[in-house]
């Protein structure tokens, strides 16, 4: 089979380092004020850095500059193009004509890979980025297998695609979306996104002959979330989609935490792994069982299967999962003391997974006992006080730094 890209997000450094610690072959991450997350923990010199540590072993990085910009945007545009020059990331994923004309004169050796904010839903849209100097397409997350196999049936040999395959969707079309904007000032198309899809509402009818006569609209004590997407998965149709040839399959998520990326790489890395070396035998269940304990809201396959599938919004709002959370990361392993970075309370008795990098099944284990980091001395709880916060706990097994744990609620 053709060799398939595993692309993660990295909204910081370490988050980067996480995401190719559980199996990313890629990582996609941008400067605040340049890509669409502009709380993303990533200034210049944590691009540079993460991108100098993933070529040393020997990883790759695409650097997102895809906001729509306004014209006093330029100069600090052609000021990160420059640098992107002289560092070489793997490729920078833009959206806007005008900047990947900017990356093509002050950038010239670095790929251009064109954002899934610029809808390409057709051969014909991606051959007329190509003609305009990009590499690689990401496609539209509202096309369906159909529209997906004609394009890898009909692509010119050169030309690279990349598609989602899990995570949040944006109840506009590919995104592009003024609701944030119009409700809080804040723009999504330039990376400041207050999510105003995932806002409860409260609704209320009015009858025509009795103008300000407001009647409430039954909904629970949330209100309703009536913009609110599900999430993407498509760990049931992995198979088929690694047939059809594609480059890369995209994770989204750079605001998400540590433990949501090493949860949901390492899934997809041991799924494509295994589908690889015995596609006869692909069982999705498994895969499915672990990703339902990091899900934030419903998951749906989108428009993927079907065209006219409706069962892609979560009116109840978000549903965090209520069984596991962000227990904490190694900082230190010891065969009797291991020190650990919380995340969130952890207290003797409690049941913790230890998320191993390359295997599915988590090691399962019951915090016995627990160590104050200063002292010494034995507590029977720790919650989180301050910013890396650290406790000493037993590991049953030989683990290494940064390995993450979850805990059982």
């Amino acid at each position: 089979m053709k060799e398939i890209e595993l692309l993660a997000p990295a909204g910081s450094f370490e988050k980067a380092k996480i995401a190719f610690l559980y199996g990313a072959d890629a990582v996609y991450c941008g400067t605040s004020s340049l890509s669409l997350r502009t709380r993303a923990d990533m200034e210049n010199d944590d691009l540079i850095k993460t991108i100098k540590y993933a070529h040393e072993i020997g990883k790759k990085v695409y650097v997102t500059i895809n906001i729509f910009a306004w014209d006093e945007k330029y100069e600090e545009i052609i000021d990160m193009a420059k640098i992107l020059e002289d560092i070489k990331p793997d490729g920078v994923i833009v959206a806007d004509g005008g900047i990947m004309e900017i990356m093509k004169q002050y950038a010239p050796s670095v790929p251009i890979n064109v954002s899934t904010q610029a809808n390409i839903v057709s051969m014909h849209s991606a051959n007329f980025w190509r003609k305009n100097g990009a590499k690689r397409m990401i496609l539209a997350r509202e096309m369906n297998k159909e529209q997906i196999r004609h394009i890898m049936e009909n692509k010119p040999e050169d030309m690279e695609i990349e598609m989602f395959i899990h995570g949040a969707i944006c109840f506009a079309y590919s995104g592009r979306c003024f609701l944030s904007d119009f409700l809080s000032r804040r723009s999504a198309n330039l990376g400041d996104c207050s999510q105003s899809c995932r806002w409860s509402y409260n609704l209320y009818a009015e009858e025509k002959n009795n103008p300000g006569e407001m009647m409430p609209i039954e909904t629970n004590e949330y209100g309703t979330s009536i913009f609110s997407s599900k999430d993407l998965c498509l760990i049931n149709e992995l198979p088929e989609i690694i047939d059809m040839g594609v480059d890369s399959l995209k994770i989204e998520g750079r605001l998400k935490t540590e433990y949501y990326i090493a949860s949901v790489v390492g899934v997809y890395r041991n799924a494509i792994d295994e589908y690889i070396k015995d596609p006869n035998n692909y069982n999705s269940e498994k895969y499915m069982k672990e990703l339902e304990k990091v899900k934030t809201r419903g998951l749906t396959t989108f428009y993927y299967n079907d065209r006219n599938n409706m069962d892609i919004q979560e009116y109840g709002g978000r549903q965090y999962n209520d069984q596991y959370e962000f227990g904490g990361k190694v900082v230190q392993y010891g065969k009797d003391k291991t020190i650990i970075e919380i995340r969130n309370k952890l207290q003797v008795g409690d049941e913790l997974e230890l998320l191993v990098p390359n295997k599915l099944e988590p090691v399962k284990f019951k915090i016995e006992k627990l160590w104050d980091i200063e002292t010494n001395e034995e507590i029977t709880q720790i919650s989180p006080g301050v910013k890396g916060q650290k406790v000493i706990l037993n590991i049953p097994i030989e683990c290494e730094k940064d390995w993450i744990l979850r805990r059982k609620k």
